[in-house]
């Protein structure tokens, strides 16, 4: 007897995705869930009865600027970033999320005010929505779930604070080289303009590193 296939929930852009690539998308999170916190039996159901799949085309906006960010995106295959406006006028690169890692504009997530980031997708991405009203109650059903949550949130943080003391401690040639070695793949995917930005540097400045390299 075959087993029954589960009712996905997929929003009118992924209606064109092939069902196939479903189950190992949810197969991948729960992988992901595991590794950090094992949880009881019913989670999985719960998952994918209350949460969506979505695709989104390159350039689509996925997050507005002075919009609440109510939905967390776990990313099985794309490219996205994040950018805010300074008071001059000038766009600053937030960072990149791809494959494996979750998106969302944190400040405005966990409390639920207006976003001070725009977040774009840079590449064809397909993922896994959650809002936040359901997150609050895996935690309430599954308190397990919260070590989940905790864990995710840290790494993200960590990683901004990386970059703020990168910003801060190392020279531009230092910060194009500790991409270059931790995240090569963004280098090969993501235009020039926004690699700069990100370092806090001129695209002038950037071609010159990258030729004496």
């Amino acid at each position: 007897m075959s087993k029954k296939q589960p009712k996905y929930n997929i929003s009118k852009s992924a209606a064109n995705l092939s069902i196939d690539s479903f189950g190992p998308m949810y197969n991948w999170m729960f992988e992901l869930f595991e590794r950090i916190q094992p949880s009881r039996k019913g989670l999985k159901k719960m998952i994918i009865q209350d949460t969506r799949i979505e695709f989104f085309r390159k350039g689509e906006i996925i997050q507005e600027n002075n919009k609440i960010n109510r939905q967390c995106y776990f990313v099985f295959k794309g490219l996205v970033m994040a950018s805010y406006i300074k008071d001059n006028g000038e766009e600053v690169t937030s960072w990149f999320m791809r494959e494996n890692d979750v998106v969302i504009s944190v400040r405005s997530f966990f409390t639920q005010q207006p976003s001070r980031e725009v977040i774009i997708a840079l590449e064809d991405t397909i993922c896994i929505s959650l809002s936040y009203e359901f997150l609050q109650k895996i935690y309430g059903v599954f308190t397990e779930f919260n070590f989940v949550g905790r864990v995710l949130t840290e790494k993200y943080y960590i990683q901004m604070e990386e970059r703020a003391y990168s910003l801060r401690m190392d020279n531009a040639t230092q910060r194009y080289n500790k991409l270059l070695t931790n995240h090569p793949d963004i280098l090969q995917r993501v235009p020039l303009k926004y690699i700069a930005s990100y370092l806090g540097i001129t695209p002038q400045s950037l071609s010159r590193i990258r030729r004496k390299k």
